[in-house]
C-alpha cells in the first residue's frame, strides 16, 4: 500500500502548485503567454511573489488583456520576471527594509513594520514550498520601472 501511495505523490513545481492552488489562473495564463512555463519549471530554485487574480483585477480595466497580446510579450515578460527572485527566500530570510534583485534586473523592497510588503503589496500567504523554490502569494500586482 506504502509503495502504491508514494507513487502517487508527485512533487510539484512552481508552476503546478500555482495551478493547483487554483486562485493563481491570470498569472499561469500570463507565465504562459510570456513563455516562462519552462523557466518556472525549471531547476531554481526561485523565489515567486505570486498575485492573486483579484490583484490582477484590481488593475486598470483592459491592463490584464493588453498584456497578454503577443505584441505585448517583453513588457509581460519584464512584468512577470520583476516578481522573481533567484534562490529560495523564506519568511524567516527576510529582513526589515531589505532590497532584493529580481530576475527582471530591478530590485523590489521587504519593509516589515506592518506585516509584510514587497514594495507596496502585502503578503497574505507566505511559504508556500514547492520542489524548485517558494511562493509568498501577495495582494497586488507589482510593477518595475519601466
Amino acid at each position: 500500500m506504502s509503495v502504491a501511495l508514494t507513487a502517487q505523490v508527485k512533487a510539484a513545481d512552481i508552476v503546478d502548485t500555482a495551478i493547483e492552488a487554483g486562485s493563481f489562473t491570470t498569472l499561469v495564463a500570463a507565465v504562459q503567454a510570456a513563455g516562462l512555463v519552462d523557466t518556472l519549471k525549471g531547476e531554481g530554485p526561485f523565489t515567486v511573489f505570486a498575485p492573486t487574480d483579484e490583484a490582477f483585477a484590481a488593475l486598470p480595466e483592459g491592463t490584464v488583456e493588453d498584456l497578454l497580446k503577443p505584441e505585448n510579450k517583453d513588457q509581460l515578460t519584464a512584468i512577470l520576471t520583476y516578481h522573481v527572485v533567484p534562490g529560495k527566500v523564506m519568511s524567516s530570510d527576510l529582513s526589515d527594509d531589505m532590497m532584493a534583485a529580481t530576475v527582471q534586473g530591478g530590485e523590489i523592497k521587504i519593509d516589515l513594520d506592518n506585516g509584510v510588503m514587497v514594495n507596496d503589496a502585502s503578503v497574505v500567504t507566505a511559504d508556500v514550498a514547492a520542489d524548485n523554490g517558494v511562493i509568498h502569494v501577495i495582494d497586488k500586482v507589482i510593477m518595475p520601472q519601466m
